[in-house]
């Protein structure tokens, strides 16, 4: 099985029992370190032995233990309660930059040896980062999950250990800030911070938006679903889409605890890409899967039901019943109404909101009636349109976008779809 960046997804889908080998291969011109954190329900390291890495190669209870730089032998029932997700880095020792990085990737095997899944990933995602934020495991509703995480970070294992809560040797006697990133009720203003100056104002303009909705709690899962059909061509190559992938993101890091924008483009074929993070979403239009004009999906006319149906599939099959705000951006000549009806039905009873808008084009079907379609558990979409995206502020943009989701919300939690 492969594995996506950004992908989660049950341990349990890969494997039967609790005990694994997770290898992280990485090709560096750089002296790398490897390291586990055993973090807490807080996201700190509150227990110093369950950091495994090459001067503490296994935890007290032998449930994780690192041989052979990064190969980490785990046995997830024998860890502790108190430890809530396994974190694993890889970070350059000395300088250099994660950007030299050859194809690398990390894998899940069977104690024997077995591949049961991999994740592939190069240097082509990352920058001036000095550390990645590989994969992670976390527990969930009784069961040990796995992210895909990929994330890069810009400091060295030093940062990283100040990032989870722990203690360097030789630090000055003045305790050193815990990163706002580490706590979940910072501003998105802080999340962001050196990582992506540039999102800082629209992290501001969005946090309005979530206090003024009522939002600033909720946890969520973010999608984006991108119309790449030929009549789009000026929406991408005037940068529109980049702007749309740059003004989303701010709300993926606010709601999701991964910080991830989970991404598709869709013509007469549906593509996954790569989940947008901090550390790819500069120019992620031009770049991911060899760029937008080179995406593989067929005859560059909109099939929407099949984007459709693609997502839902991803979703139901992820299992996970964390609520998923879907932006689903379009330029009309939507056609398969009686088709794309019969999806938001059956999505309806899903924990997915649609918030459908139109950019620059017309015809709009079914989309422009979502909110009098009958025959569904919930109202569970949203409709406007824009003939530009710079005909509305930031600010405006992001309480359209928030409109109508915690309406959603509520009424899918009285009906039991969302907990």
């Amino acid at each position: 099985m492969q594995i996506s960046q950004g992908q989660r997804l049950p341990l349990s889908n890969l494997m039967s029992g609790s005990q694994l080998i997770l290898s992280i291969n990485v090709q560096s011109p750089h002296v790398l370190d490897f390291v586990c954190f055993g973090i807490d329900a807080q996201g700190k390291l509150s227990d110093d032995r369950y950091m495994v890495f090459f001067n503490q190669p296994t935890t007290p209870c032998n449930s994780v233990s690192m041989a052979n730089g990064g190969d980490f032998t785990l046995d997830l029932a024998k860890l502790p309660a108190s430890i809530d997700r396994l974190v694993f880095t890889t970070s350059i020792d000395g300088a250099g930059a994660m950007r030299d990085i050859q194809a690398s990737s990390f894998s899940i095997k069977s104690l024997s040896g077995e591949v049961l899944a991999q994740c592939p990933f190069s240097g082509a995602t990352f920058a001036d980062e000095k550390a990645i934020m590989v994969v992670e495991m976390y527990r969930k509703s009784g069961e040990w999950r796995l992210a895909s995480n990929l994330q890069g970070f810009n400091a060295g294992l030093e940062a990283l250990v100040k990032h989870f809560g722990g203690d360097v040797a030789d630090e000055p006697a003045a305790p050193t800030p815990t990163p706002a990133a580490v706590t979940s009720s910072v501003s998105l203003e802080k999340k962001i911070g050196s990582a992506a100056p540039h999102l800082i104002s629209l992290a501001k303009k969005a946090q309005v938006s979530l206090e003024k909705a009522k939002l600033t709690d909720v946890k969520a899962r973010v999608g984006l679903v991108l119309d790449a059909s030929g009549s789009m061509n000026q929406q991408y190559a005037s940068g529109r889409v980049q702007e749309v992938v740059n003004r989303l993101l701010p709300l993926a890091l606010h709601f999701d605890d991964d910080g991830t924008l989970d991404c598709w483009a869709f013509g007469a074929e549906t593509l996954q890409l790569s989940a947008v993070t901090l550390a790819n979403h500069k120019d992620f239009i031009n770049t991911d899967s060899q760029g937008w004009k080179d995406w593989k999906i067929g005859a560059r006319y909109n099939e929407e039901p099949k984007a459709i149906r693609k997502v839902i599939d991803f979703y139901k099959n992820s299992r996970d019943t964390t609520p998923v705000y879907i932006l689903f951006i379009s330029d009309g000549g939507v056609s398969a109404s009686g088709a794309i009806k019969k999806l938001m039905i059956e999505a309806a009873k899903l924990p997915i909101f649609w918030q459908f808008v139109g950019i620059g084009g017309h015809n709009y079907g079914i989309l422009e009636k979502l909110d009098t379609m009958t025959g569904r558990v919930v109202d569970n979409c949203g409709f406007f349109a824009l003939d530009d995206l710079h005909d509305i502020s930031e600010e405006q943009l992001y309480d359209k976008l928030m409109e109508e989701f915690p309406q959603w919300l509520k009424e899918a939690k009285a009906k039991g779809i969302i907990l």
